[in-house]
């Protein structure tokens, strides 16, 4: 954990830093990418050799929660292979989209599966991609930590919070529960072009993208830990990682899928929640998505059969995501090495998917 805390506190210094400029201009703007090639201690033993001798560059955008995973991908790499320069960029798994089907990226990160509109996006553009889970995460409802109230929040609450009808209405903390106190109550959550806002959306409104507004949105998740430790009525979410590396300034509010069958009631997001399945319906996997004709360069050959090798599955727990079992590494390096192209959702939800059952 000592390392996963030195790559987030590097990590957020730089991109708080990048958020205070993105939001005096407009919210939820590109973020410049992270050339991670820059400053590679290449006297480390490596986690894997993994094509010593190779040069070349990958370019890779889009989701914020993806990027720890990646950019710790992309370090370990680069230990190897210091020729290598990778770039990681984090403008939102829509963002990143935009980007890859244009071509200008060679690997896409992505919080949810890629969208109808997006898949027609990369036809028009002749982008032919290969979808691989790599990881899950819990998204984590988080409050203040003087927040004394809502330990526990149910699906029908947190709906209640943020659905379209609840802009302007519901902005105190009384509005939510009875016995809640009189409290103004403050939003902070991902930008549209999230996929983080996508899922969340789909699981607790009941459609993609349906959400109140009025809240303060952002494709850096930093700007919500740091709204939310500053307000004692504030209310966010986020990817289990950003929550993990900020247990000293923020609560996680645990959630009761009163809606589920087979309910657990209040259900903590973490990694043994999501390995267990308990914490629903708000854990999912999460995606690279990786351009065929890039995937014909050794350098991009070589940083994805990396990223898949399962001993470096301890990169993805490291940074503070579950990772996959063997079953699901195994099924998704024959997706590779097929080149199975397109994605198995069809540009539809995974909310409550189970990827064993469907790669």
């Amino acid at each position: 954990m000592k390392q996963q805390a030195t790559r987030f506190r590097a990590w957020s210094l730089g991109l708080s830093s990048l958020a205070l400029i993105t939001m005096l201009g407009a919210c939820g703007g590109d973020q410049p990418a992270t050339d991670t090639s820059e400053g590679t201690d290449t006297t480390e033993e490596t986690t894997e050799e993994a094509g010593s001798g190779l040069s070349g560059s990958v370019a890779i955008d889009g989701s914020s929660t993806v990027f720890p995973i990646t950019e710790a991908m992309a370090e370990e790499f680069q230990k190897a292979n210091p020729d290598v320069r990778i770039t990681v960029g984090v403008s939102g798994t829509g963002g990143g989209f935009k980007k890859f089907c244009s071509g200008e990226t060679d690997i896409s990160d992505a919080s949810r599966p890629i969208k109808e509109s997006e898949i027609a996006l990369c036809e028009e553009g002749g982008i032919e991609y290969i979808e691989i889970p790599v990881a899950y995460d819990a998204i984590s409802v988080v409050a203040n930590l003087e927040n004394d109230w809502a330990m526990c929040l149910t699906t029908a609450e947190l709906t209640k919070i943020w659905s379209p009808d609840a802009e302007g209405t519901i902005d105190n903390w009384s509005q939510v529960r009875e016995g809640f106190p009189d409290q103004p109550l403050t939003l902070y959550g991902p930008g549209t072009d999230s996929g983080t806002f996508d899922y969340f959306t789909d699981a607790i409104n009941g459609d993609e993208g349906l959400s109140r507004g009025d809240y303060t949105a952002s494709e850096d998740d930093n700007v919500v830990v740091q709204g939310v430790a500053q307000d004692t009525g504030a209310l966010g979410y986020f990817g289990l990682a950003y929550f993990e590396e900020n247990v000293d300034r923020l609560r996680a509010v645990e959630v009761d899928d009163e809606d589920a069958a087979n309910g657990e009631g209040c259900v903590a997001p973490s990694v043994a929640t999501v390995d267990d399945t308990t914490y629903q319906p708000l854990a999912r996997p999460i995606f690279i998505y990786v351009s065929t004709d890039a995937l014909e360069r050794p350098e991009v050959s070589a940083f994805v059969d990396f990223y898949m090798q399962e001993e470096n599955g301890s990169l993805v727990s490291e940074v503070g995501y579950v990772a996959m079992s063997s079953e699901i590494y195994s099924k998704a390096i024959t997706r590779i090495e097929e080149k199975t192209v397109g994605s198995i959702f069809g540009g539809g939800s995974t909310v409550g998917v189970k990827l064993d059952e469907v790669l």
